[in-house]
């Protein structure tokens, strides 16, 4: 029997994927790789590694789950050391532990190795700070699927009147509903937005506008995923601390004065 490490790969900068993580590339024989992996990542694979894109894009799955699922259980029951490499955090909107269950229902050893999620990691490379002690004392990761219904209204309600920073993830088709929901459950249409595109790579961008004007700044910027919405006072801070995108010798940004 092999054995199986569900390893984070962080958003996007190589170098932010951990040392126990960069450790399971090296050493894995097959690798299982997503769309959103940084491939310099996989040069630090051996040889002879079998590599396995399993990437998706949205509306459009090069492999659907289950075929994933059944992938990890066959090479780890061969005795290969098998290296799932996600995106940021598997345990973060990237159904880690969807394949973990599997693993198990199939006493298979396996491993979880978090990553740096995207969540944290885009805002903080834009100059974004989640919390800070005279704006924000609260955060919450979002996903940005959310459909109406009495459930999800519940939800939004909580969400605008009880967190301080939103970080929404897979947001950007959906942003007009988010926006309004937001503005409809008590968030002023005037509170800072922040969508950071290709979050801490070279392509990084970041556009900025309020619960009122983002749509129509995205739309007009054509901003597209991979993008992470933030929203709450703490984008106010980009003003001062941006640090990312100055260093980029592309840099490439849009403001507006809040």
């Amino acid at each position: 029997m092999g054995k199986v490490y569900i390893v984070g790969a962080g958003p996007g900068d190589p170098d932010l994927i951990s040392v126990k993580g960069l450790k399971c590339i090296q050493q894995a024989d097959v690798i299982l790789y997503d769309r959103l992996v940084n491939k310099e990542l996989l040069e630090h694979a051996k040889p002879n590694a079998d590599l396995i894109y399993c990437g998706k894009l949205p509306n459009y799955h090069t492999m659907q789950q289950e075929t994933i699922n059944a992938f990890l259980v066959k090479h780890a029951k061969k005795g290969k050391v098998v290296t799932r490499l996600k995106g940021g955090d598997p345990f973060v909107f990237g159904r880690g532990a969807e394949e973990a269950e599997t693993l198990a229902q199939n006493g298979i050893p396996f491993e979880i190795i978090p990553g740096i999620t995207a969540g944290i990691a885009a805002p903080a490379y834009a100059g974004i700070p989640v919390t800070h002690r005279e704006a924000s004392a609260s955060f919450a990761i979002v996903t940005g699927h959310r459909k109406a219904g009495a459930e999800e209204e519940t939800k939004w309600e909580s969400l605008a009147k009880g967190i301080d920073t939103l970080a929404i993830y897979m947001g950007v088709s959906n942003l007009p509903y988010i926006c309004g929901q937001l503005i409809r459950y008590g968030k002023s249409e005037h509170t800072p937005v922040a969508l950071v595109e290709w979050g801490t790579t070279a392509n990084q961008r970041t556009v900025t506008g309020t619960l009122g004007t983002i749509v129509t700044i995205a739309q007009k910027e054509e901003v597209q995923n991979p993008s992470m919405i933030v929203v709450g006072e703490v984008v106010r801070f980009r003003e001062k601390i941006q640090w990312f995108e100055q260093s980029l010798s592309t840099s490439c940004y849009v403001s507006e004065a809040f």
